[in-house]
């Protein structure tokens, strides 16, 4: 049986993505936010590493020039300027919303680096910083009277008219078909690592909302640019693959062969270092190669690293004392739905952002610590587009709980 519910918008996808869109709409509209499980089971909840910012106007120039380098130029200039020049009050504004990144002893930002960086610019906190962000906007989307969020529904289709997209059907988790009407809809589904055997993403990302857009004619890109991380725990355990952030290479861990000699510069680009990860492997005919924390201070370790630390040795590992096993695992899309700068694809009224929408700013391969970035500044672009274009159009009243009961 199917029934129908209204709202101004309908984001599918709880991520950083999708929460920051719904924040930055204007309190008058009613949204709905959907997720297809638990709202704690984003990607955005994995990232380890950090969120970039441009530190100071000195570093514009080589900002710019390691994200270009690390995508083989492939990228959208204009997106990329657009990232970095709005990262600063991205950071400040997720300050505002208390998430906790660290600080130096004068309370000034305090910054990390990581492989493709020329220079240390990635804010964070501890190795955790994806859950301190999502958890943040989690609780402030919770105390908005004006959005609603429904867990356990996938959407399975875009409502359609006359080319112009008037909201999605979704299946409910007791199966129940819903037609939710919306003037606005913005999917932030994530990425596709649920379809490949050996990920660091969660297993429900299966690139829904890429399937459906296909469908409906909207315009894809780039579907065959996907990053592997270089460094994974390596385990015979099935499940999603355990990531161990770049930041730790960026604090000084190295990578050695079986014969416990490095073999690649770790802070180069992601894709550079997976390339020579497995050709050491076929080269040594192993299954992975080792990750040595001996340079790195046993207080960063625990002070930067706590939660990677726990892991290993969850896994038997004591990453203070020995090397740990990892290999590349898939971690990253690139390509997408197509969007402009305002990120809108190629239907009215349909969004995209996060990682399941290209816009041309990681090029062909990301550099570490943009992805987060860069889900917030074009979220927050699609939130100020939609409530432009929609000045002086009177909101629908939701009737969500008439539907659902």
């Amino acid at each position: 049986m199917q029934s129908d519910m209204y709202y101004d918008a309908v984001i599918a996808g709880c991520g950083v993505a999708g929460l920051y869109t719904a924040l930055n709409l204007p309190e008058t509209m009613r949204i709905l936010m959907i997720c297809k499980g638990d709202m704690a089971e984003c990607d955005s909840m994995l990232a380890q590493g950090g969120i970039c910012v441009l530190p100071d106007e000195e570093d514009y120039t080589a900002y710019f020039e390691d994200t270009m380098r690390a995508g083989h130029y492939e990228n959208n200039r204009e997106s990329v300027d657009i990232m970095i020049r709005q990262s600063r009050p991205i950071i400040e504004e997720l300050l505002r919303l208390g998430v906790r990144f660290e600080q130096n002893e004068d309370g000034s930002l305090r910054y990390t680096r990581e492989g493709g960086h020329s220079r240390a610019r990635i804010c964070f906190h501890k190795d955790i910083t994806g859950k301190e962000i999502t958890t943040a906007l989690q609780m402030h989307v919770r105390s908005c009277s004006n959005i609603t969020v429904m867990e356990h529904a996938r959407m399975c289709d875009l409502l359609v008219e006359h080319g112009v997209c008037k909201g999605i059907a979704l299946e409910t988790k007791d199966q129940q078909v819903v037609h939710v009407h919306a003037e606005d809809t913005v999917l932030a589904t994530g990425g596709i690592g649920g379809l490949y055997e050996h990920s660091t993403n969660y297993p429900s990302l299966t690139g829904d909302a890429l399937r459906i857009c296909k469908k409906h004619g909207i315009q894809l890109d780039h579907l065959d640019y996907v990053q592997i991380h270089p460094t994974s725990l390596y385990s015979r355990k099935k499940g999603r693959s355990f990531l161990i952030s770049e930041s730790a290479r960026g604090d000084g861990a190295i990578l050695l062969n079986k014969k416990g000699e490095r073999f690649v510069n770790e802070l180069l680009p992601r894709d550079v270092v997976s390339q020579a990860i497995f050709e050491e492997m076929k080269k040594d005919g192993t299954e992975h190669v080792w990750l040595s924390f001996q340079n790195v201070p046993k207080e960063t370790i625990q002070s930067h690293f706590p939660n990677i630390q726990e892991a290993c040795c969850k896994e038997g590992y004591d990453i203070t004392k020995e090397s740990i096993p990892v290999v590349p695992a898939q971690h990253y899309f690139m390509g997408g739905i197509h969007v402009e700068s305002h990120s809108q694809t190629t239907m009215q009224h349909l969004y995209a952002v996060g990682e399941t929408s290209c816009n041309g700013v990681h090029g062909k391969n990301r550099l570490a610590s943009n992805s987060l970035l860069e889900s917030l500044v074009f979220a927050k672009r699609a939130a100020d587009n939609i409530t432009v274009c929609r000045k002086g159009k009177k909101a629908y009243e939701s009737n969500y709980d008439a539907a659902c009961c």
